[in-house]
């Protein structure tokens, strides 16, 4: 179904997080109404939607009715069922489509996808069993990553094994369920490339965003990247590739790791909007959340020139560790934008906002952004 969807309509929204917040925003700035399913009550998404509803993702008849109620459906994030994808499918327009979730949402697909159509990925290894883990580490040798294949983000699933003897410890710790053993990268940095597809083909890309993690947790994303010009366009090349191999309605994040003879590997894919693009709302013409809601709508995407650098941290649940936060410090630094996604109690990892700053070097906007950050 190609029916665009114009300002004045419904958008539902699978998800209610931090992410399903910011397009929600976007949508209504817009003049578009957002409805929003998930398990909870006064959720990110919730507080800003015009109708939040509670379900599980599994009650495909609370899907479909939900669906009746919006002129088109998408994701918050990649861990609904397809079931629940196709089940709305059958009553408005779903984008991205769910079988392009059922690619990116499980990593041993994923990784199978890229590797069959000539994408550069890590050596990996797809198994099912203790028996399979062994010879797998045998091929792939060790150190390597053990990842659980399906609901992983944000480190969640992933196991570093340096010895055969660990690999039945690590084969529980994945809970006996099928996972893909990767070689361990010495990458130089890592990127990360949002890119968003439209409903008439068209593409944009926001160039190359330096990333830096702490714990397995996005930690600072500058923009623009500082590694080689050809890097980060080699970068942006693939991203549009795999949105057109994946015949994909929306926004998506590629990331990447650079390796020391600045050449590519495809760590992951994000089919949504990502932690890294966030500071495409103060630094781009059209922030990376107005794009996700022009493309699953089938409008023309919006320009994503940035005209000065920016980088942005996250605020996680350890910043109120001591205590409120002290907000008017943070916001004395020159530029610093704040975002709070409206979470109940903060516990230590918890994602709870975070601080964009644009500047005129990239240096000066990951100084200041650090800055904002470490007077919390």
């Amino acid at each position: 179904m190609n029916r665009i969807v114009t300002p004045g309509g419904t958008i539902g929204v699978l998800g209610s997080g931090q992410l399903g917040r910011m397009m929600a925003l976007a949508a209504r700035r817009m003049g578009y109404r957002v409805h929003t399913l998930s398990p909870g009550t006064d959720t990110p998404t919730g507080q800003v939607a015009d109708v939040e509803i509670a379900a599980a993702y599994d009650d495909l008849d609370a899907i479909r009715t939900f669906a009746r109620a919006v002129d088109v459906v998408t994701f918050e994030f990649e861990n609904v069922s397809v079931d629940a994808a196709d089940a709305a499918a059958e009553v408005v327009p779903v984008r991205p489509s769910g079988s392009a979730l059922h690619i990116t949402q499980q990593r041993a697909r994923e990784k199978a996808f890229l590797a069959d159509r000539g994408f550069p990925v890590p050596p990996f290894q797809r198994v099912r069993s203790l028996d399979e883990l062994a010879v797998a580490l045998g091929v792939i040798g060790l150190p390597a990553i053990v990842k659980t294949a399906a609901f992983g983000y944000d480190g969640k699933g992933q196991h570093r094994i340096s010895t055969i003897e660990q690999a039945e410890r690590t084969w529980a710790l994945v809970g006996h369920q099928e996972a893909i053993v990767e070689q361990v990268v010495d990458f130089a940095s890592e990127i990360s490339v949002v890119a968003a597809r439209g409903l008439d083909g068209a593409m944009v890309d926001y160039g190359a965003i330096e990333n830096r993690h702490v714990n397995h947790i996005l930690d600072l994303s500058v923009a623009p990247a500082r590694v080689p010009e050809p890097v980060a366009a080699n970068a942006a090349v693939l991203a549009r590739r795999i949105l057109e191999e994946l015949s994909y309605i929306g926004v998506l994040c590629v990331e990447f790791f650079v390796t020391k003879d600045h050449g590519l590997l495809v760590n992951e894919i994000a089919p949504r909007p990502h932690n890294s693009g966030h500071l495409t709302i103060e630094a781009c013409a059209t922030s990376q959340f107005e794009q996700q809601v022009r493309a699953v709508c089938g409008l023309a995407l919006g320009s994503t020139a940035q005209p000065r650098p920016a980088a942005m941290v996250n605020l996680l649940g350890d910043v109120w560790r001591n205590g409120e936060p002290d907000w008017d410090a943070a916001l004395s630094i020159p530029g610093a934008a704040l975002h709070l996604y409206g979470k109940g109690a903060p516990r230590a990892g918890r994602k709870m906002g975070h601080i964009t700053v644009v500047a005129g070097t990239a240096e000066e906007a990951a100084e200041r952004a650090l800055e904002a950050r470490a007077v919390l």
